[in-house]
């Protein structure tokens, strides 16, 4: 057996919380966690603790939430903990070069892709937005540059074509979670190679918005579904059902029918099927999107066919979904 590593774990949401409890189930020692400060939630606003925070104390971890660990404080604070290694997985904090020096085998983290692809802060989300055939999991040793560094590690997993953001956060959460014991165990006996980013390839992913999950019915099917699919569970795709706001969970292409209109608007419902919208999408509306689940205002998320059977005077053929004025 390889010896036992010191180890410091720096996360804060349910992806972190994942990667955590396999480093608690291994022969390593977590000898320190560090989360962000616990934000208000819920209709109460209530400070709630972070998920690695949460499972932290459930192990009797010690836990530290400092707002920054640029003071020198701070940096003190996490040096008298003496790691081996410090493992950083979603943390929301900048890590200064003194912290990334203070342990003995340095810092390193777990990135949600196949470096140099989708270096940023939604990796998960725009590999399956931009069609990507696969993603996985990247054990990066860190630098002071953005997903820069040195790769040690990786594990792979196909997208298909129905993966949702939920999922393939889910699955690379806890390939993570392997990774990361896999690559201590390392380091703690033969060691790692360390592999240079190749400079080809590099693509950033940009932070997730609201503002962007309105779907534009102009572009191709192909590229709308897998939008609807990335930013499922979210910000969820929308777009205007009269004065209000559809939220689209599932989507997929279509096929044009010989009674469809010539070349109608993009955006236009074209009618439905046994469990889908149809929606005319592309140049000149000439591609189909088959909505499979969505959500009215004040409503779950249901099937189409139980919305249709349910609301189906709502979803007329003819009505336009692109109202650039429908309200939050």
């Amino acid at each position: 057996m390889t010896q036992a590593l010191r180890v410091i774990f720096a996360g804060t949401p349910d992806f972190a919380a994942t990667n955590l409890a396999a480093l608690l189930d291994s022969q390593h020692r977590v000898v320190a966690v560090y989360t962000q400060p616990d934000r208000p939630a819920g209709r109460g606003r209530k400070l709630t603790p972070s998920p690695v925070k949460a499972l932290a104390q459930a192990h009797q971890v010690p836990v530290y939430q400092p707002v920054s660990l640029k003071e020198r404080d701070a940096q003190t604070e996490l040096a008298a903990i003496d790691a081996d290694i410090m493992v950083v997985v979603a943390y929301g904090l900048i890590l200064p070069q003194a912290v990334l020096d203070t342990p003995r085998l340095g810092c390193l983290n777990v990135h949600a892709s196949l470096l140099p692809r989708w270096r940023g802060a939604a990796p998960i989300q725009r590999a399956i937005e931009a069609g990507d055939s696969e993603s996985g999991v990247t054990i990066m040793q860190m630098n002071a540059g953005l997903d820069t560094g040195d790769m040690l590690l990786e594990r792979r997993t196909s997208i298909s074509d129905s993966t949702t953001g939920g999922e393939l956060h889910d699955t690379l959460a806890e390939l993570g979670g392997q990774a990361i014991v896999d690559a201590l165990d390392a380091l703690a006996g033969d060691g790692l190679v360390a592999t240079p980013q190749p400079e080809a390839g590099v693509t950033y992913a940009a932070k997730l918005s609201k503002a962007e999950a309105e779907l534009d019915f102009s572009q191709p099917a192909a590229r709308l579904s897998a939008k609807v699919r990335a930013f499922n569970p979210w910000p969820v795709a929308w777009c205007a059902l009269g004065n209000e706001r559809l939220r689209l969970w599932q989507a997929t292409p279509g096929e044009r029918r010989d009674d469809d209109p010539l070349k109608p608007a993009p955006g236009t419902l074209l009618g439905s099927d046994d469990d889908a919208l149809r929606i005319a999408c592309g140049s000149q509306g000439s591609e189909v999107l088959r909505v499979t689940q969505a959500q009215l205002p004040g409503g779950k998320a249901l099937p189409m066919c139980e919305l249709l059977k349910a609301r189906g005077e709502r979803f007329a053929a003819g009505i336009n979904l692109s109202h650039p004025e429908a309200p939050q």
